[in-house]
């Protein structure tokens, strides 16, 4: 199997865990505060990507320091905590819907801040197709727009853009994959704890013995964060962060497809149709590369 196949694979397995994450934060939000979701469910990830590591990156200098640095900033911490403060603000369609622009987010920044690459006319049509399908999945209604909230969902789209295309260049370090998130973890958990204890007074240990809140906390830590940052790092490394983050427009998709198979709601034509749509601009969007592909082979 190819390292190109091995990409697809783990980022289409990401995405699939990270489409259910919403139920999961969703049932814990009666219990917790946003910023303890993440500082608990990051620093189990962090845990357990130390037991595996079972050693840390050597220090070897301030400039790759400070790559660790920023990306832990963008990607655990300011991308996650934007995305929960925008939810206080703003409907969580709104914020499904512009977290699916990180893909167009990161082409954009790779092509005119780091003059890397270039956006083909075909990535811009599967960019509002697959952005028509997510708007027919998510909006049911009329739509609600707050500038607050949907601003913030917007600049966490910039962080996660970041971070992916700080991953890529950090990925040609020669440390594996395991190490490298295990590294961006740890920072961005330093950048937590001051927001966790400026926000929480007092930490009720008895919630954790409660199965449903347990549950949940290992699937988010170990599964949606340890798991999942390893397997998005890995496809990075192998697809490029302008690719891998295509994937991303899957996940409203993903969602409601969950919904529908395990709460047992309705699938409309307006729906079904917008999945259709969703997809169609997956596979437009990697249209360039495969040709690209097919011309060398």
């Amino acid at each position: 199997m190819s390292e190109t196949v091995k990409g697809h694979l783990s980022a289409g397995v990401t995405v699939v865990i990270w489409a259910l994450t919403f139920i999961s934060t969703k049932v814990l939000l009666v219990n917790f505060l946003p910023i303890e979701i993440l500082f608990i469910r990051f620093l189990i990830g962090f845990f357990i990507l130390t037991v595996a590591s079972r050693k840390f990156i050597p220090f070897k200098g301030w400039k790759q320091e400070f790559l660790f640095m920023t990306a832990g900033l963008f990607g655990v911490f300011l991308y996650y905590y934007l995305e929960n403060v925008a939810l206080t603000y703003t409907l969580a369609m709104n914020v499904g819907v512009i977290g699916s622009i990180s893909p167009f987010m990161t082409a954009l920044i790779s092509r005119f801040v780091l003059k890397e690459g270039t956006i083909p006319r075909v990535f811009l049509l599967g960019f509002v197709c697959s952005m028509i399908g997510i708007s027919l999945i998510s909006f049911s209604g009329s739509l609600n727009v707050n500038p607050i909230g949907d601003g913030l969902a917007l600049l966490g789209t910039v962080c996660w853009a970041s971070y992916s295309l700080l991953i890529k260049r950090i990925s040609g370090s020669g440390y594996s994959t395991i190490a490298i998130t295990q590294r961006v973890f740890f920072y961005g958990l330093l950048f937590m704890l001051p927001v966790f204890l400026l926000s929480v007074d007092h930490f009720k240990v008895t919630r954790l013995t409660e199965v449903t809140n347990l549950g949940n906390l290992l699937f988010l830590g170990i599964g949606a964060s340890a798991l999942c940052f390893v397997t998005w790092n890995f496809s990075v490394k192998n697809l490029g962060a302008v690719r891998a983050a295509v994937y991303i427009y899957t996940i409203p998709m993903l969602t409601t497809v969950a919904s529908v198979l395990l709460l047992g709601e309705k699938l409309t034509i307006k729906t079904a149709t917008g999945i259709l749509l969703t997809l169609m601009g997956l596979i437009l969007s990697e249209l360039p590369n495969y040709l690209r592909q097919k011309r060398k082979g």
